[in-house]
């Protein structure tokens, strides 16, 4: 496996994922984005009325995301992403850009350019009553605790031939990120 250049942290709302991207971040030396710094307000606004969000609103996003990671890597600098990437499409959106969406045809006289992004995921994985517990304590966060529940509905965990890790949510932030930039080790 070939050393990634972004690593995307991921899981539903409240499972650790700004905290441990911004902690690996900082012990990597590496740039680090919140993706919901990058939701449109329009996103916002749903999630804030209670309102999941669907495919339509959340590939634009995913597209953005994905231009952001290409940019930085292709300037040689590392990234660590923190994005809620629930379904396998939209991290294929992530690596892949909008070519991950769906399959399509070939444009004529288009030039082809790297696109894809050597991305490692990190899964971090819990149950409802620890992550919805977290969720509850939480303040400030447009996210409803209400919402908790169509994440986990959508929520399709990496598998293989995805290039992941899982890690518990239940260990503590230094156990999480100790993993994880063990893991990166071996790479």
């Amino acid at each position: 496996m070939a050393a990634p250049g972004a690593l995307l942290v991921m899981g539903v709302s409240g499972s650790g994922k700004s905290t441990v991207g911004a902690l690996l971040a900082s012990e990597l030396g590496w740039k680090f984005y919140d993706a919901d710094d990058y939701h449109p307000e329009e996103n916002r606004r749903k999630m804030e009325m209670g309102i999941p969000l669907n495919d339509q609103d959340r590939i634009p996003w995913l597209c953005t995301l994905h231009d952001v990671l290409l940019r930085d890597i292709a300037s040689g600098q590392q990234v660590v992403l923190a994005c809620s990437a629930l379904k396998k499409m939209y991290r294929d959106i992530l690596i892949r850009g909008k070519d991950g969406a769906a399959p399509t045809g070939e444009e004529p006289g288009k030039e082809e350019k790297p696109t894809a992004v050597q991305l490692l995921v990190v899964y971090l994985s819990g149950s409802f009553a620890v992550i919805s517990g977290r969720l509850l304590r939480r303040k400030g966060h447009f996210m409803p605790p209400e919402l908790l529940q169509s994440q986990f509905d959508t929520l399709e965990p990496p598998c293989a031939p995805e290039n992941f890790i899982e890690i518990s949510v239940d260990g503590s932030l230094s156990e999480i990120t100790a993993t994880i930039l063990d893991t990166l080790k071996m790479t």
